[in-house]
């Protein structure tokens, strides 16, 4: 496994540097291009390092993340998606063309298929859709449209933390997660994450669902941070004993949070992240997470499109990828 060590070199940064951006320490003042540096060197060095050894005149492939690249550092799981399909198209041999959100859409005729990573409304869909019938769509079923898509069995993920919780003694369970601010999506009610919907769902057929224990805000450390405190200061005595969150920032925020009150993790709140995104082994106690296999979605987003463009098949697949749940310090394994 990767060191602090390791990725300073890579990034050419300090090794403290590496520790507190890997930390979210909100008091470094450190650029977002170095920010970028870290993590992406984080990621990388748990990859298998691969060699582009062609270059062959293929087209290009265009790469849609709906996110800002400053809200990619602040949820790395979606930095990692794109790192990953964009290491399958540059090893297939064909070129990359990038756009977050915000950026204008204009796709040129060099383009010959899309990979759109995270969630947009039916507008944004359909001007990928306008454009070109070879799309893949990372971490949004729409397979009723009649496009491949892969995506996480979030219901197998949030159910196994679930089972854990209650088998390890834990009656009074509560879940911080982000809201979908804006969205209007078919798939799910606005503002209701689909992390959300599962916890609810399996919190309540296990006996431990209420109301009272779930908070939502943004997907940052400093939402994570500020939910946290509200809990803390809300729920006095009846504060649970154990806690699922959304991602691995918001665990990061709860973390210290907890750590301020004097509240003992794992010994008094048991937490459990989501993503397992490099930050989560270099907090402390180490965070316990839902390992998502963003590597394997990302390449198999891409094999998916290069099958399309490849062949002459028509009919959409979609993928679900599962999770597993990595144990560490947050929860005393």
């Amino acid at each position: 496994m990767a060191t602090i060590k390791d990725i300073a070199d890579l990034a050419g940064v300090s090794k403290t540097t590496v520790s507190r951006v890997l930390n979210f320490d909100q008091a470094l003042s450190v650029s977002d291009e170095t920010k970028k540096r870290i993590f992406e060197a984080a990621e990388k060095l748990e990859y298998t390092k691969y060699k582009r050894n062609r270059v062959i005149e293929k087209g290009k492939i265009a790469i849609v993340q709906w996110m800002t690249e400053k809200d990619e550092l602040d949820d790395v799981y979606y930095l990692s998606l794109r790192m990953s399909a964009e290491k399958k198209i540059l090893d297939e041999g064909y070129e990359i063309v990038r756009y977050f959100r915000n950026d204008q859409l204009l796709f040129d005729e060099e383009v010959i298929g899309i990979v759109s990573i995270g969630e947009c409304s039916p507008e944004q869909q359909q001007t990928l859709i306008d454009f070109t019938d070879n799309l893949v769509f990372v971490g949004m079923d729409i397979l009723s449209a009649k496009y491949d898509s892969v995506s996480l069995d979030f219901d197998q993920a949030v159910s196994s933390v679930v089972d854990f919780f209650v088998e390890a003694g834990h009656e009074n369970i509560g879940f911080i997660g982000g809201v979908d601010y804006g969205k209007t999506l078919s798939n799910h009610p606005v503002g209701k994450d689909k992390r959300t919907m599962s916890f609810e769902k399996y919190a309540t057929l296990k006996g431990v669902y209420s109301p009272a224990n779930v908070f939502q805000g943004a997907f940052d450390v400093e939402s994570g941070y500020e939910m946290m405190k509200t809990a803390i200061m809300n729920l006095k005595n009846t504060l649970p004993t154990a806690f699922l969150t959304a991602n691995d920032p918001l665990a990061v925020g709860a973390l210290r949070a907890l750590q301020e009150e004097g509240i003992a993790v794992p010994g008094k709140v048991s937490l459990i992240g989501f993503n397992d995104s490099s930050i989560a082994k270099y907090v402390f106690p180490t965070l316990s997470s839902v390992r998502i296999h963003t590597e394997l979605m990302g390449e198999a987003s891409v094999e998916l499109l290069l099958e399309k463009l490849e062949t002459e098949r028509s009919v959409a697949k979609k993928l679900i990828i599962a999770t597993e749940l990595s144990l560490r310090g947050s929860t005393g394994n």
